[in-house]
């Protein structure tokens, strides 16, 4: 599987991004970095500078009908840039209308919000997203990770690092089990 993991150019959580992308590639799958400019992501730890990641492809061009999946690491400031650009938030869009699986930890489902994929659906996240998931009509639980399938493509969501373990093994066989009937 070719899976698009998409972050803004400063602020993802830095584990959010590596746990995830090392599950990825030990299963055979090709995780390929997108972001919203050209050159290298600024991950965090927290509130603090980690390391920087080079940029594969750039998410316009880039387009979701390349890629079999898509992962949304998160880090409070991640998605809050990510859902302030509309080719980012047109880009989870073609995934949730195309059918492909997308799975999104921590704060990643304001991403989500933002896209309007969320009604009718139910996830986690980090419990500060729990009145911005109800708002925008999705049903919010205090869940490791919940898996919904109330949509056009399986939806993998997670509450923050201390469930990446779970969450890595759950959206590969979803991302598996999806693209194998697709």
């Amino acid at each position: 599987m070719r899976i698009a993991f998409l972050t803004a150019p400063e602020g993802v959580e830095q584990v959010e991004l590596t746990e995830p992308w090392k599950a990825a590639t030990d299963a055979g799958h090709e995780p390929v970095l997108v972001s919203t400019r050209p050159g290298e992501v600024q991950a965090f730890h927290h509130l603090d500078k980690a390391d920087t990641f080079p940029v594969d492809e750039v998410v316009d061009p880039a387009s979701a009908g390349s890629f079999d999946a898509l992962v949304l690491p998160g880090g409070v400031a991640n998605p809050d840039q990510l859902r302030l650009d509309e080719r980012a938030v047109t880009f989870v869009q073609d995934f949730c209308r195309q059918g492909r699986p997308v799975a999104a930890i921590c704060h990643a489902p304001w991403t989500l919000v933002e896209a309007d994929v969320v009604r009718g659906r139910t996830l986690t996240s980090w419990p500060s997203l729990r009145t911005d998931i109800r708002n925008a009509g999705g049903t919010w639980v205090d869940e490791r990770v919940q898996v919904c399938d109330h949509g056009p493509g399986k939806l993998v969501t997670s509450r923050k690092p201390d469930d990446l373990k779970a969450f890595c093994e759950t959206f590969l066989d979803v991302f598996a089990e999806q693209t194998a009937t697709a």
